[in-house]
């Protein structure tokens, strides 16, 4: 609360907790915060609310940034196609809806391959009006005349699979609970299918609670009496996919242990044994690479098959073997490494209409994408896939290409998504026979699946935004990038700065249309976007030069980015804020407490923490390979070194920070913050204010438009109130 100008927070009782790791005793004040159901946690949640609802009256542009974002939001968003049998299914969302529906679409007979006005099968928000039931994930069957899909409620991302009757809507099997967007593989005839799933609650305490197994089942049957097909006796962190080919003939299961940088594959040819009882042959097992099969339906055990690998080549390369032996002492190198470049996907096309079997590639060049087409037979270039003028908005922007669809039964064509930091994503589709790129167009009278409607953006934001991407050194002398969005495209004087960032798990930082970015912008301000190390930007070894024990490197590249947009005169100290969710809000609780003077404020949104702890809060056994553990004394050292709730220094004057947390997270447990909050609190010198905004009933991913836009208002806000943007006046 504010009592003269200075904040006055709510009680948070210190403990004596503490715990030894390896001979180091380390105090833990609030532990006590771990457990959301304590009274204390609960009263201290309540004040924290009343806290954060007192300083938000007090910003003065909350309602013009959340219907700045409105606007901004109001795309029109469609998914890649699915055709399936004589329909196609795709989710599209309205502009103004909170969610996307699960629509489909019947070829029209009397029209050759033209399809009929599509029909809704799933809309979450028939289904719950409160927007609090998400559609996780959706498998039509072979034949296309059953859906599997996957519902979660409450933010737990814990769905119930059910099984559809497309020509009806009815439910014909389901629900079968403990999935989490678990892959579908269906079997020809719509009678069976393969998924993950799991173990019961009683079967799998503490850390097994993660156990996930892939099984087998009959549409109609008791899921408790599943088949187990594989993952029984494996790593307890294994997240497991599983793919069956339209052809009914090749099964492929890979499997990763927790997030680690490598993938262990097996093939099982079901023309041999039962579907019950698949046998599955190693491809790739205990091998420090991730891989991906890609089979052509009709393949024989004698033709070939490719897999995209970056064993070998970091930044990943495509070859070829036979599912008669296809480990990697056969593989042949179709497509080569490149060294300026990032192997994306790939996809075969291989129309009976084309003069040859072709590959269509798409490529990442320090996170902007490229696309090229390749001979299928000896991986030579044929051909630049040019993306400008196809409806992706000015020509040279820097965007980004999603991955690849293909028709089940191949062809001659291939859909993906594109998007840049100023035109919203949309569907594109590349032809084959005629080399062209086209926007998609939805089936029925809606004509283009991204055309405008009732006043929604549509293609590129006007010339308000331009985007750089510039390069500058890190601590070890290491060239990072990092795009920046200006008005002017050049630092023409310090502006009001938005720093964000990732380095971590992979991912990589690739352009996005953002309309908190384009509004913060479009205001007079700055956004930066860094590509960091831990990221999957310049490939692998990249992502594992900021993992485990190199962590402290990811922090440097951001050190590095926060001094070039300063010496650069992009901002100020006074007017620049950092920003960061999840891995990336780990990112910024590590800048704030390394260098708490070169910010003005941070957010922090569903963000690790605390370091030491993450292991037994959330998802955290999964992460392991990623961060470490407390249980090695090296990884230890490091975890202790660089986690954000043991860095915190009493008296340090440290900026404004805003936390939001969604309280139904089941990834990054809201605990984080909780202790972190209570911690600054107590410690900091500064004026503050240091808050806890909470949304209930929300989790770490899918949510309702209006609750993401919301939540982007109050973030906007509360920088605009620190950082001196007036959305009204003069910069």
């Amino acid at each position: 609360m504010r009592r003269g100008g200075v904040t006055r927070y709510p009680h948070a009782p210190r403990t004596e907790s503490a715990q030894e790791f390896h001979g180091v005793v380390v105090a833990d004040f609030y532990r006590w915060l771990e457990d959301p159901g304590d009274e204390r946690t609960i009263a201290w949640t309540a004040a924290q609310e009343a806290l954060f609802a007192e300083e938000r009256a007090t910003w003065p542009d909350t309602a013009w940034w959340h219907a700045t974002l409105s606007r901004l939001a109001r795309v029109p968003l469609t998914s890649l196609p699915r055709p399936r049998g004589d329909r196609v299914f795709f989710t599209h969302r309205e502009p103004d809806a909170d969610h996307p529906r699960l629509v489909v679409s019947e070829r029209d007979a009397g029209h050759g391959s033209a399809y009929g006005a599509e029909r809704t099968l799933v809309d979450p928000l028939a289904l719950d009006p409160s927007g609090r039931t998400v559609l996780e994930a959706w498998h039509p069957s072979i034949e296309g005349d059953l859906v599997a899909v996957q519902l979660s409620a409450g933010g737990t991302e814990d769905s119930l699979l059910r099984v559809l009757d497309v020509a009806t809507g009815a439910v014909v099997d389901g629900p079968i609970d403990r999935v989490r967007k678990t892959p579908v593989a269906w079997l020809p005839g719509g009678r069976a299918f393969y998924y993950v799933r799991r173990l019961a609650p009683e079967l799998n305490p503490g850390e097994e609670r993660y156990h996930r197994r892939v099984h087998l089942h009959r549409v109609g049957t008791d899921p408790d009496e599943d088949v187990l097909i594989f993952g029984d006796g494996r790593d307890r962190t294994c997240f497991y996919t599983v793919a069956v080919t339209p052809d009914g003939r090749w099964l492929t299961v890979s499997s990763t242990v927790g997030t680690a940088p490598a993938t262990d594959l097996w093939l099982a040819d079901l023309h041999e044994g039962t579907a019950e009882r698949p046998c599955l042959r190693p491809v790739q097992e205990n091998v420090p690479a991730r891989s991906r099969i890609t089979i052509a339906p009709g393949t024989t055990p004698r033709d070939p098959l490719w897999l995209r690998t970056d064993l070998d080549a970091p930044r990943g390369r495509i070859v070829v073997t036979t599912a008669a032996d296809p480990t990697p002492r056969t593989w042949r190198t179709l497509i080569a490494e490149r060294p300026d470049a990032v192997l994306d996907d790939f996809v075969p096309l291989t129309g009976a209409g084309l003069p040859r079997p072709l590959a269509l590639v798409s490529w990442s060049r320090h996170a902007v994408s490229e696309m090229t087409l390749h001979d299928l037979a000896d991986g030579r270039e044929l051909a630049r896939v040019p993306l400008s003028g196809s409806g992706t908005g000015r020509a040279g922007e820097i965007g980004s290409v999603g991955r690849f669809a293909v028709p089940p039964e191949g062809g001659d064509e291939a859909w993906f998504g594109y998007w840049d930091h100023t035109t919203p994503p949309r569907v594109l589709r590349y032809d084959a026979r005629s080399g062209t790129v086209r926007p998609w167009s939805r089936p029925g009278p809606y004509g283009t699946a991204n055309g405008p409607a009732g006043g929604a953006v549509d293609g590129p934001v006007d010339g308000a935004v331009a985007t750089s991407q510039v390069t500058f050194e890190s601590k070890d002398g290491t060239r990072v990038r990092m795009f920046v969005l200006s008005p002017s495209g050049a630092p023409d004087r310090p502006r009001p700065a938005i720093l964000t960032g990732y380095g971590g798990f992979g991912a990589s930082m690739t352009p996005g249309y953002m309309p908190q970015a384009l509004a913060w912008v479009r205001a007079g301000g700055i956004y930066a976007i860094a590509c960091l190390r831990g990221g999957g930007e310049e490939g692998e070894r990249w992502h594992r030069d900021g993992m485990g024990v190199r962590k402290q490197n990811v922090f440097d590249d951001f050190d590095a980015a926060t001094d070039h947009l300063v010496e650069h005169g992009w901002t100020g100290p006074d007017r620049l804020g950092v920003m960061g969710e999840s891995n990336g809000g780990l990112l910024v609780g590590a800048a704030l407490t390394r260098h708490p003077e070169k910010y003005a404020a941070a957010v922090c949104v569903a963000p690790l923490l605390d370091m030491l702890a993450y292991e037994r809060l959330g998802m955290g056994p999964s992460w392991r390979a990623e961060y470490g553990s407390v249980r090695d004394p090296e990884e230890f050292r490091t975890l202790l070194a660089y986690s954000p709730y043991h860095r915190v220094g009493e008296g340090v004057p440290y900026p404004p920070v805003l936390f939001a947390v969604a309280g139904a997270d089941t990834r990054v447990d809201p605990a984080h913050s909780r202790k972190m909050c209570a911690l600054l609190q107590h410690a900091s010198a500064g004026a503050g204010p240091i808050l806890f905004r909470l949304e209930r009933d929300t989790g770490h991913g899918l949510r309702a438009a209006s609750k993401k836009i919301g939540l982007l208002a109050d973030v906007l806000a509360f920088f605009a109130r620190h950082l001196g943007l007036d959305p009204a006046g003069p910069v």
